[in-house]
């Protein structure tokens, strides 16, 4: 008796790895056998990153806030504990928004921030 071979969902699953490496440079995207090595390491790397990305866009906004404080004469520590105490409660990412788009707002926090600390 022959022996049977599946060749429809070989070919499929080759397929399938080879269109995730469309774009590798080299053989990693034209041979199963580097494309398959390539490709498991860079799902690797996209599910690290998919948590990773959060992390870095917070740092993002908070370094805009602290420059925009800084420029009002505040520390980004000091503004984040005056919203504290004035119960302005915004998220990181609406404040960096405002800090960029609508100055005139993030004067007004500050302002309000500074007057919970003095208070």
């Amino acid at each position: 008796m022959p022996r049977a071979r599946n060749v429809a969902a070989t070919r499929k699953r080759r397929k399938k790895v080879l269109k995730k490496a469309k774009g590798y440079f080299g053989n990693k995207s034209r041979l199963f056998r580097y494309a398959k090595d390539a490709v498991d390491r860079g799902e690797v790397y996209a599910y690290a990153h998919r948590r990773k990305r959060k992390t870095e866009f917070r740092q993002l906004w908070i370094v805009r806030i602290n420059a925009a404080c800084r420029a009002e004469g505040i520390r980004y520590g000091e503004f984040i504990h005056g919203l504290l105490k004035a119960n302005i409660e915004l998220n990181r990412k609406v404040m960096s928004e405002l800090a960029i788009h609508e100055p005139e707002s993030f004067k007004e926090l500050v302002a309000r921030a500074k007057a919970a600390l003095a208070a």
